[in-house]
């Protein structure tokens, strides 16, 4: 499948993952998940490098290089439901110092196929509730301090 939507991708939590030396994998991720519904943004996921630059006099030159790789806190927003327990395992993670494993599936499967999946882990940074006008759905807004590589696992 060469491009699909955002819609009908599902975002899951799992159990407290500690951090490690070397990149994760896919045997890193097991245990129970447990889904996060009424999402409505996903926010954005994946590393970028630090700049390190230097200026050389003699060159007359700045010169640029990569220094270490940071992912930037994903930003998700979902539709408040008290009830949902993805929703409850978000706000309970937020007040903990562990990170967790969390894993978004797409809506990207061939039929008969296995959807595209992302794994990782993240310290949940935030969780707040966005209490807005009146034509508008509450909203809880969390923070992934993402702390890991992200596992690719593409559609087959």
């Amino acid at each position: 499948m060469p491009i699909f939507a955002t819609a009908g991708s599902k975002l899951f939590i799992g159990p407290v993952t500690d951090d490690k030396s070397e990149d994760f994998t896919l045997a890193d991720f097991s245990g129970s998940w447990t889904q996060i519904k009424h999402v409505e943004s996903l926010g954005t996921l994946g590393d970028e490098a630090t700049e390190i630059s230097f200026t050389s006099i003699g060159s007359n030159r700045t010169r640029r290089f990569k220094g270490t790789r940071n992912a930037p806190p994903m930003e998700v927003v979902t539709g408040i439901d008290y009830s949902d327990p993805g929703q409850q395992a978000l706000l309970a993670a937020e007040k903990t110092p562990h990170d967790y494993a969390f894993k978004i599936e797409f809506n990207d499967a061939s039929p008969g196929g296995s959807p595209s999946e992302r794994y990782f882990i993240a310290k949940v940074g935030s969780a707040s509730e966005a209490l807005d006008t009146a034509n508008n759905v509450m909203k809880l807004n969390a923070s992934l301090w993402v702390n890991s590589n992200v596992v690719r696992v593409n559609a087959s």
